[in-house]
């Protein structure tokens, strides 16, 4: 039973991330936003996602089917680059908003890259094989790195690339609706800031972590 307590434990505090992320305090706050939708992204796959996966390899140990299933670190990280960017092109993002079923697939195939991502390279740190460990923080750190560029661009971009309820016509919020003080722009800055930090920097500590744990445990050769 002690055994199930871990992995359990940690699916519990997963789901709580989510309940939190699509219907909690922090969504009803920051309402139709462009803001809003980043922080519930971040949720879910800096935060719900690497906890789901800690759970799913406590377990199923490196070299089970789960661990096999869940292919290349460096595999992982193109899905999730081509998952993160599609449903952020402006198109993919509007239609996800103005339907109820896009923005729930828009939202599974966030969690299921992302748990992909950090399952396969918190699997590669724990296997005997260095060079797959390597692969492992080399999956995070290409993540980190497509977060932060996605997050600068839409940070950094002179007009504003969405259309969020809470700002018609892209001008100030409408009352209740979206961040007040804000325009559409400052807004969508304001997200991209969001995800530069919170998903460049959850990814690029899991990828240092690795890289840490690599360093400091001895080569095979060394063991024997």
């Amino acid at each position: 039973m002690r055994g199930l307590a871990l992995p359990l434990g940690l699916g519990v505090l997963a789901l709580g991330v989510l309940a939190l992320a699509w219907g909690g305090p922090l969504r009803w706050a920051l309402g139709a936003s462009f803001t809003g939708h980043m922080a519930m992204h971040m949720a879910v796959v800096a935060v719900a996602a690497p906890l789901l996966a800690l759970g799913l390899a406590a377990r199923c140990p490196s070299g089970g089917a789960l661990d096999r299933l869940s292919g290349t670190p460096v595999l992982a990280s193109a899905i999730e680059f081509v998952v993160i960017w599609g449903w952020h092109a402006p198109g993919p993002h509007r239609a996800a908003r103005e339907s109820l079923g896009l923005m729930a697939l828009e939202q599974a195939s966030f969690l299921a890259a992302a748990t992909l991502v950090w399952l396969s390279c918190l699997g590669a740190g724990a296997a005997e094989s260095r060079p797959r460990q390597a692969a492992g923080i080399l999956g995070l750190l290409l993540t980190s790195m497509h977060m932060t560029l996605l997050g600068a661009l839409i940070g950094l971009a002179p007009r504003p690339l969405y259309r969020h309820e809470a700002y018609p016509g892209h001008a100030a919020h409408a009352p209740g609706e979206g961040i007040p003080g804000l325009t559409a722009l400052e807004d969508q800055a304001l997200g991209g800031v969001v995800m530069l930090l919170a998903g460049g920097g959850a990814y690029l500590a899991g990828g240092l972590w690795l890289a840490a744990r690599l360093l400091r445990d001895p080569a095979p050769e060394e063991t024997r």
